[in-house]
């Protein structure tokens, strides 16, 4: 498995392009494989990653979102919230390795 790029904008169409399958091939087997679209993946991931720099790293939340690829601190703070009801404030509050 290679190293993910997940500040780069990624569609659903590259993903096809790249694994040599139609879009909705790619989502079928997506959604077989893991249970998720590919852009709930890829977007859980981001999450998963912002966690990890939100524990280990005192980087301001903007540079954590553009690191991540989710953008804005506002839109961290959304998929955040809506993944596990906490604000990035208070998870790195909450989990800091210090």
């Amino acid at each position: 498995a290679g190293h993910l790029k997940l500040h780069v904008l990624c569609v659903v169409a590259d993903l096809a392009r790249h694994a040599h399958l139609s879009e909705r091939q790619l989502a079928r087997r997506f959604v077989a494989e893991t249970g998720q679209t590919p852009l709930q993946w890829i977007l859980h991931q981001r999450v998963l990653a912002a966690r990890r720099l939100l524990e280990n790293s005192s980087l301001p939340m903007d540079v954590i979102a553009q690191r991540t690829g989710l953008g804005t601190a506002s839109t961290l703070r959304r998929h955040l919230r809506r993944e596990i009801d906490v604000t990035p404030t208070n998870y790195r509050r909450t989990f800091r390795a210090d």
